[in-house]
C-alpha cells in the first residue's frame, strides 16, 4: 500500500468520527406531537433555523456526508 493510501485512510477515519460527533450533537425533530396537534412554527426561530448553530451543524453533516461517500469510493476503487 502506497503513503496516499494511508493518508487517504486516516482522512476517512476522521470524517467518521466527525460525522458521529455531529450527529450526536444536533437536535432531534420535535414535530411527531406537536404536528398532530396543529402547532406550527411561525416564529422567528423557526423561520431563520437555517442560520442558527443547528443550521451550521447540518450543512457540515451533509458535506462531511459527501466526502464520507467520495472518499468510500475511492477507497474502494484503490483496493482493486
Amino acid at each position: 500500500m502506497s503513503t496516499l493510501s494511508y493518508v487517504v485512510g486516516v482522512i476517512f477515519i476522521l470524517v467518521c468520527f466527525a460525522l458521529v460527533v455531529l450527529v450526536l450533537l444536533q437536535e432531534g425533530k420535535n414535530q411527531g406531537l406537536g404536528a398532530i396537534q396543529g402547532t406550527v412554527e411561525n416564529t422567528y426561530w423557526g423561520k431563520n433555523k437555517g442560520r442558527s448553530r443547528e443550521g451550521m451543524l447540518k450543512t457540515i453533516t451533509i458535506v462531511l456526508s459527501f466526502a464520507f461517500i467520495v472518499i468510500s469510493i475511492v477507497l474502494d476503487m484503490h483496493m482493486f
